[in-house]
């Protein structure tokens, strides 16, 4: 099923929102925004940029806003799905047709618009974990440099997922067995669990 057809599908589909979502795809089509599907959602962006979403739920319909966080939010309208840990995502949404009030939602999506062309946009920075080498693997890098070599082309992921599944064994023999299977792998240029992520 290409894009197109699953957005028909989404909009057409029988449920207690469809006018709500329709209302909201119809009032979307009179912006600039483009419409696409991402994340199972009707999603809509300008220049490729995540701008709105439309979502229907068991219990509500609405819109997300991708940078809601820089919205006026003049009529105190935006919920934060999960207050301290969502930073930039802001959504509002209806239990009614009646609720939706049109020239309201598209002042949100119209001031959403022009938030996105002058770049605003929150950076999501991840903590850097440091890959700790386990005192088993550390010997066997100064007996082979060719392995150390090996191991720190890997990306860090990849480092970590043989630094812990070294470690991590009880027994200093099973701690032996890991590296040895380990080592051909890391010459290779493999991570641990490659096998499974091509699968």
């Amino acid at each position: 099923m290409d894009k197109q057809d699953k957005l028909e599908t989404y909009f057409n589909t029988d449920s207690p929102w469809r006018s709500g979502i329709l209302r909201l795809r119809q009032l979307l089509s009179t912006t600039e925004l483009t419409e696409d599907w991402k994340w199972n959602f009707p999603t809509y962006t300008l220049n490729k940029k995540n701008v709105v979403a439309i979502a229907s739920h068991k219990t509500h319909f609405g819109i997300w806003f991708f940078q809601g966080v820089f919205l006026k939010d003049t009529h105190k309208l935006l919920r934060n799905a999960q207050e301290g840990k969502t930073k930039a995502m802001r959504s509002f949404y209806f239990t009614s047709l009646e609720d939706l009030d049109e020239e309201i939602a598209l002042e949100y999506v119209l001031e959403a618009i022009q938030n996105c062309k002058d770049g605003k946009q929150v950076k999501i920075t991840r903590k850097k974990i440091e890959v700790v080498i386990p005192a088993l693997l550390e010997s066997a890098f100064t007996e082979d440099s060719e392995l150390k070599h090996s191991f720190y082309k890997l990306s860090p992921s990849k480092q970590r997922e043989y630094a812990e599944h070294i470690d991590h064994a009880k027994q200093e023999a099973t701690k032996l067995r890991r590296l040895e299977k380990s080592i051909p792998m890391i010459l290779e240029g493999k991570g641990l669990n490659d096998k499974y992520k091509n699968c």
